[in-house]
This record gives structure tokens, sequence and C-alpha cells, in this order.
């Protein structure tokens, strides 16, 4: 059966592989700098960096942007434990906005309902490599005075309105590179943010609240006189997992090319097969990644089998997390509830040569 999410790696993977494994170099160096600066390129702005996981990215998201303990998150509760977790673990009350059922995005007329005095930023989830209202979102931010955080767990490569999600103009976005993501690092994240001062304050809680050039004298020696002033985490990305996403950038776009191709040709099976399912609707403007090939049916159970005996693994893939008890809040959201009961995830992955379908 075709999976729906399959690790990448490319050919080329072991070509200096041995080298650096003993090199006697193995933390943050030479390839996580061609990394950084690769992603850098790639989403066109100089404020990207690297860590070794998404949880990094979003606990040192969370530190730049001062926000702490009891302020209030904006988000769609239709996302994967990657995203809400980490900010329940900091102590963050997250408080549930609806979305658009036609698109499993988040719904702005439900954020703007939701916004309070504590309310510290929005956690505009981009569903499943779909692209959500992010101008929309944005202005939000705007008018309100509070920052908005992109969450792109699934969806490095997005396209709205001709920039790649990351250079949006939200205040902070945050990618996964986990084994099952492009690229892939094994583990790894990513933050991009608008603010270059941000940028900077990122890369010192990156690694233990330090600035390297500051921290040992010219004997090598810790410096005395220098102050560790800032909460730091140990999350700088190693040079193997390093090595392993920038080799993967190399085919990134072409990789991407087949899942948006799979994706049409998925639009014309779906529709001409009778399979009474409906593509999800894409925001005016953007380029999915189509991490999965989402759709809608009243059938849900019904379909996911039908795929399944057809060859493609299907799944609803994620339980909308306002019904976890871990977050405190289990309100019912009509846009979620109504998207969650039609939801379908098939596979459009890269590894899918082919596609034969027939009803």
């Amino acid at each position: 059966m075709e999976p729906l999410f399959k690790p990448y790696m490319p050919a080329n993977v072991l070509d200096d592989l041995n080298e650096i494994l003993y090199s006697g170099k193995l933390a943050f160096g030479k390839w996580g700098n061609k990394f950084e600066s690769e992603l850098c390129t790639y989403l066109g702005t100089a404020n990207a960096i690297v860590v070794n996981s998404y949880s990094s990215a979003i606990n040192i998201t969370l530190s730049v942007l001062n926000i702490h303990q009891d302020d209030e998150i904006i988000m769609s509760p239709m996302c994967c434990l990657q995203s809400s977790q980490p900010l329940a673990a900091k102590g963050i009350r997250i408080i549930w906005a609806d979305i658009d059922p036609t698109t499993g995005t988040l719904c702005p007329e439900s954020v703007k309902k939701k916004i309070t005095k504590r309310t510290k930023a929005i956690f505009h989830n981009q569903h499943l490599g779909y692209v959500g209202y992010i101008d929309e979102i944005n202005q939000i931010g705007k008018e309100f005075g509070i920052f908005i955080i992109d969450d792109c767990v699934d969806g490095m490569g997005e396209v709205y309105k001709g920039k790649k999600v990351g250079n949006c103009g939200s205040d902070a976005t945050v990618m996964s590179f986990h084994a099952v993501r492009l690229p892939n690092a094994i583990e790894g994240g990513a933050i991009s943010f608008k603010n270059e001062e941000h940028t900077l304050k990122a890369k010192i809680a990156r690694d233990l609240g330090i600035e390297r050039n500051l921290f040992r004298n010219e004997n090598g020696e810790i410096n005395e006189k220098y102050d560790v002033s800032t909460v730091g985490y140990g999350a700088t990305l190693n040079e193997i997992n390093s090595y392993i996403a920038y080799r993967q950038m190399e085919n990134f776009d072409m990789l991407l090319g087949k899942q948006r191709r799979n994706a049409e040709v998925w639009v014309e099976k779906i529709l001409t097969n009778n399979t009474e399912c409906i593509p999800l609707k894409l925001v005016p403007d953007s380029e999915p990644i189509f991490w999965v090939f989402g759709m809608l049916t009243s059938k849900k159970d019904e379909i996911i089998k039908f795929f399944r005996d057809k060859g493609y693994y299907a799944s609803g893939v994620h339980l909308n997390n306002n019904r976890y008890s871990v977050f405190k809040t289990m309100e019912e959201l009509p846009g979620v509830s109504d998207f969650y009961s039609k939801f379908v995830g098939i596979p459009s992955g890269w590894w899918l040569n082919k596609i034969e379908f027939a009803n």
C-alpha cells in the first residue's frame, strides 16, 4: 500500500558522511552554516536560522517574542500535537479558534472574536501543507498589536502571492525538518523572523544564551567578564543532520513539483470517477505543497476503506486537539467539527510515480 508519509533520502547523501563522522567536528559548524545559508536563499530572507527540532523552534520563538506562562495564544485545534504540546508545556493558555471547513485553515472572523487583553500571539497553522488566510491573519495582528507566528510544521515550500511562506509578513515562521517532512534532517527545525533583531536574539538563544565571539578570552578560557543574561537552549543543529538536510535541498523543488503534479492527477481522478469527494478549497493566490492530498466527503469511513482497498493509505490524519483534556479547553467549534467529520487525506508524495485508479 502506498504510504501517506515517507522519509526521503537522496542517493548522494553518503558522499561526505564518512568524512564528517571522523572529522572531530560534529557540532554545528560548516554544514550547519551551509544549510542555514541555503534555507535563507530559498525563502528569500536573511533572517532564517536552523535548530535541532521543531519543539526547539517553538520554544526559542516564544522566548524571543517574550511570550510566557499564562499568556494567551490563539490557534486552530486542527493541527499536529507537535504544534500544540510545546505551548502547553510552557504553560501558555491556548485559545482555540474555529476554522474554515472548506480549507482546514484558521477562520479570520473567529480569530478576531477570541482576542482578549491577554492575547500575545496567533499561531497560524498551515494545515497539512495547505496555505491559510495569511493576509487576513497578518492584518489582525497589525490591528490588535499582537504577534503572528506561521506554523509551517508540514509546509516548507508553500507559496503565497509569489513569496515563500516564511517570508510573507508574519513576525515569525516555525518549520519542521522531521523524518517525514521535506526537507528532512532526520530531526531538525528552523525559524524565520521578519525582524533582524529577533533573528540575532534567536541565534543567541539556540546556543545556551551565549555570544560565542565574546564567551571566551584570547587564551580560549571562559571570559569572566562576560555575562550570560538571557535564557538559552542547547538547540544547535549538529553537522550530520545539517549535511543530510543540505543535500536534500538540491532536489527540493523537483520533489515538490512531483507532489503538485500528483495533486493535479488526484483532482482529475476523484472528480471523474464519482468518488463522492471534493478536493480541499485553496486559499486564493496560494500554492500548497500537498504533504497529503486533502478532500472532503460525507462518507468518511467508507472513503478511507475505499482508498485503502485501492492501495492508497487514507486517513483523517489529525484528531482536533480541542478534544484533549491536557489543553483544558474542550469547547465545541462548528467549523472544526464539520471539517473533521469530512476530511480524508491520501498520499500525494514524491514517491508516487504513477497513480492508477478507477472506480
